[in-house]
């Protein structure tokens, strides 16, 4: 009788997941925290200084008397004029007036283009309808039209309708953007799943109720982006309410040119007045920023 040989045991010990990691994932660098080196923070430093310069060197010179702003090598550092240039500027270009019109005018542009474009890029991106991708090739093709040979039929219908030198025709005729339509449509086809749509419908949901639960969740992040741009735009424009509006009901870009009207031109006061316009929107990127960067982070880490 022939006894059998068993291999001798081997004691296997398991191993916690929190003491040994796999060695694929060692190799593949999961887990692995990554530093930013000295190249990286050289190269945002710079970038920080370059974007704050401008403002910098606007508070330099609104600080200051002309004489001082014109002679060379200008000035770099602030000077003791600012209060009274600040207020110089706010009496002789009636900003009061002008900016309560531009808060009008850039909220309301902002708010309809966030609405109507998130509709339409709802439609465009999830919604099945004879000729939606004819719609859309029409409306990106808008945005290949220079809007400078628009302006002379504008402002007759403007002034058909009774609006001229009145905020509605700076209003109206941007109420939404082909920007705007295209930027929702992408965002929605890549962040919105079919799947709560069609759980949507089984609910018995029709398309407004979904767009109200279920669109307007996702695209919130998008939206601030886009009211955000809106708004910066809306408030710096001047080529149409230059058109439109008069010094009696300006907006501050329109009101601002009140300053350089003089035959010799007042550099401290244009950047005084140039600081004020500026002020509010900085006041907004200062309270809201966190909130629209952390809906972008968001937005970013579901999509």
């Amino acid at each position: 009788m022939t006894t059998q040989t068993l291999p001798a045991r081997q004691d296997v010990t398991p191993t916690t997941p929190g003491k040994r990691r796999p060695r694929r994932l060692l190799r593949s660098g999961a887990g692995r925290q990554h530093h930013a080196g000295p190249f990286t923070y050289i190269l945002l430093a710079i970038a920080a200084v370059l974007s704050l310069f401008p403002l910098y060197w606007t508070l330099v010179a609104a600080s200051s008397d002309n004489t001082r702003v014109t002679q060379t090598p200008p000035p770099f550092l602030p000077g003791p004029h600012l209060l009274e240039n600040l207020g110089k500027a706010w009496q002789d270009a009636a900003l009061g007036k002008a900016m309560v019109n531009s808060l009008i005018v850039a909220s309301v542009i902002a708010l309809s283009t966030v609405l109507f474009a998130t509709l339409a890029g709802f439609a465009f991106a999830k919604l099945r309808f004879k000729g939606r991708n004819i719609l859309l090739m029409l409306v990106i093709g808008t945005m290949m039209v220079p809007p400078q040979l628009g302006v002379v039929p504008l402002f007759m219908m403007m002034t058909d309708l009774g609006w001229g030198q009145k905020l509605p025709a700076v209003i109206f005729p941007t109420l939404v953007s082909a920007v705007g339509v295209f930027f929702m449509r992408q965002y929605l086809s890549e962040a919105l799943p079919d799947e709560l749509i069609e759980a949507g419908r089984v609910d018995g949901a029709h398309s407004l109720r979904i767009f109200w639960s279920v669109v307007l969740p996702v695209a919130r992040p998008a939206m601030a982006v886009l009211f955000m741009i809106t708004f910066v735009h809306a408030w710096n424009d001047f080529f149409w309410p230059f058109i439109v509006l008069d010094m009696t009901n300006p907006t501050v870009p329109v009101a601002l040119t009140q300053l350089s009207a003089g035959y010799v031109r007042d550099q401290s006061l244009i950047m005084a007045g140039a600081l004020l316009g500026t002020l509010p929107l900085l006041a907004m990127f200062v309270v809201f920023g966190r909130q629209i960067v952390g809906g972008i982070m968001q937005g970013a880490v579901k999509g």
